[in-house]
């Protein structure tokens, strides 16, 4: 994105974050589709700095007042315009770049509407389900993004490291770094759904098809979509194995409700069940904006070029280590 894009998208953000405050406007009546279903379509932005987990010194309390609600978000504009009007910083070679500028992320000023203090609203603590035993096993097994020192092939590094997923392209979908706006296209008799990051594509049948055979896992999973009055329910399994969505398992099930609230408001829900990996299920509420502009371009380049740049280097040190 240029300056330009990203400037504007961070007064929009400012903007939403007025209109979507408890009281600050009256509820509207959601728009319709031709064929008469509510229009879930647009381009949605699930921007927010309210955490997915409750954090752990705020106890039971489930929501901000509007004082603190209001301190967060000035805090996050400043945070924003500080590391922005920061001088570059040199990084020694071999050291962790990071983020080369933090110009680009892209984390959003606002709180949720609701200010709920974190998205996950099941269980009540807004913090994930303990772990199974097998769920502790993997956990300790997962690969975070860039963390393998010596990758001896491509299949060494993650998913997101290979440009196959994006970190917050979901399904489910969850805030994170940038790239945070999802766009819906809809028919009678289907939904589809493309996010920003990596340009994942779902499309989900609403004609009542059977879902397919057991054996077939896909990188999105299964989904199949039905109405419950104004809600569109997605139901998805058949997630692969080697997704590894925080851990699951192929036997992971997803239910997702997406409601049109009003002009400006899409409520997104999902709850998550996969008793091998987590004691219970667990359920995340995500409102999301509309964005009056298009999605932009998203090049993951670690799975283009890049990835031969990390093989090399990594033999360059296995050859090194050997001379010592």
């Amino acid at each position: 994105m240029t300056v330009v894009q990203v400037t504007r998208r961070l007064l929009l953000c400012a903007c939403a974050a007025l209109v979507a405050a408890p009281g600050a406007a009256t509820a509207q009546n959601a728009p319709s589709t031709g064929w008469g279903e509510p229009d879930l379509q647009g381009v949605w932005d699930f921007r927010t700095i309210t955490p997915l987990q409750r954090p752990e010194d705020l106890g039971d309390k489930a929501f901000l007042t509007e004082e603190e609600a209001s301190q967060r978000e000035q805090s996050a504009v400043d945070r924003a315009t500080n590391l922005w009007n920061r001088g570059a910083q040199r990084t020694e070679a071999g050291g962790n770049v990071g983020g080369y500028n933090n110009f680009w992320m892209d984390q959003g000023t606002n709180v949720v509407g609701t200010r709920r203090t974190s998205l996950l609203i099941d269980p009540p603590n807004g913090r994930f389900p303990a772990l199974t035993e097998s769920g502790r096993v993997r956990a300790r097994a997962d690969r975070g993004s860039f963390t393998v020192d010596s990758p001896a092939t491509y299949t060494d590094l993650n998913t997101y490291d290979r440009c196959i997923q994006g970190f917050n392209a979901g399904p489910p979908i969850a805030p994170g770094g940038y790239n945070q706006n999802v766009q819906i296209f809809q028919t009678p008799d289907h939904l589809v759904m493309m996010t920003e990051m990596v340009h994942t594509v779902r499309v989900i049948p609403l004609d009542n098809r059977p879902p397919l055979d057991a054996d077939v896992h896909l990188w999105s999973g299964d989904s199949r979509g039905h109405w419950e009055g104004d809600t569109l329910v997605v139901e998805t399994a058949n997630f692969a194995q080697k997704r590894n969505y925080r851990g699951s398992t192929d036997g992971m099930t997803l239910v997702e409700r997406f409601q049109r609230v009003d002009d400006t408001t899409l409520e997104y829900e999902y709850t998550v069940t996969d008793l091998e990996t987590w004691t219970a299920p667990w359920t995340v509420n995500l409102p999301m904006r509309l964005n009056p502009e298009g999605m932009f371009e998203y090049a993951c380049h670690e799975g283009n070029y890049a990835m031969d740049a990390m093989l090399a280097g990594a033999r360059v040190a296995d050859r090194e280590a050997g001379d010592q």
